[in-house]
């Protein structure tokens, strides 16, 4: 394959079923820095390596995001997430940013929101250094742990918009998952449990406890888990709330400390 040959690039795309071919072909042209680099990042690709991956980063909220091998590639349908919690803050909010993975959701809010105390946690050591990165303009602090155990002790009471991208796919339907999260994003990203609600309800148990009053909590799931999610959210004695955007085919739950 010639350096910069994109007719080349598309057809070993596609031969590999890519479905957007051309559209990946322009962003490894566009990172290659050589014909052997550029072979590298196709061949990368073509093994079956998230763009993501391969480049290095991802557009999300109107951000390039760093993503390092094995984490977690933010997903467009959760820009709708950090556009309600956008909505819902403002200027000076204290965010935290829960199951953080590359820091994608805080860094979106802090730059939708301006100046904001943002901190990030996530229990794999390879997601906090990314999300270091990530967050470095916001001025984030970025903590390694299980949940609310990372977080500074001073948070309690405090924060005013709890982000929490938790895993929410059932164990059984991980198996199910494209190949590309399932070979080569972090399982503790994607394994929610039997019904995919194991760490939601580790979350909601304890968000009161560290929401400010009037603070809220919001996290992803599916439309099925609806039900059950909203039961965890009042059983932690916050008000519910659940907003959908049908074009992202996005749910999101606000729980709110009253």
């Amino acid at each position: 394959m010639s350096w910069s040959d994109h007719s080349a690039v598309v057809t070993r795309l596609r031969a590999a079923g890519c479905v957007f071919a051309e559209d990946e072909a322009d962003l490894l042209l566009a990172a290659a820095e050589g014909p052997d680099q550029l072979d590298a990042m196709v061949a990368r690709r073509v093994s079956g390596l998230p763009l993501e991956h391969v480049v290095g980063w991802a557009e999300f909220a109107g951000l390039r995001v760093a993503v390092d091998s094995g984490v977690f590639v933010p997903r467009r349908r959760t820009e709708f997430l950090v556009r309600e919690a956008a909505s819902l803050a403002g200027p000076g909010a204290v965010v935290v940013d829960l199951c953080c993975g590359s820091g994608a959701l805080g860094a979106a809010l802090a730059a939708a929101l301006g100046e904001v105390e943002l901190h990030a946690a996530d229990i794999a050591p390879a997601a906090v250094a990314c999300a270091r990165r990530n967050v470095a303009a916001a001025r984030g602090h970025v903590h390694e742990g299980d949940l609310y155990e990372a977080l500074p002790g001073r948070l309690r009471g405090r924060v005013d918009v709890l982000l929490a991208n938790v895993p929410y796919v059932p164990t059984d339907e991980v198996a199910l998952l494209p190949a590309e999260a399932r070979e080569h994003e972090a399982r503790v990203a994607l394994d929610g449990g039997v019904d995919g609600l194991d760490v939601l309800r580790r979350v909601t148990a304890d968000a009161r406890a560290w929401l400010a009053p009037g603070g809220r909590l919001l996290f992803e799931t599916s439309e099925r888990q609806v039900p059950s999610a909203v039961e965890a959210v009042g059983a932690a004695g916050l008000v519910a709330k659940v907003v959908t955007d049908d074009e992202l085919y996005a749910t999101v739950v606000v729980g709110e400390r009253a």
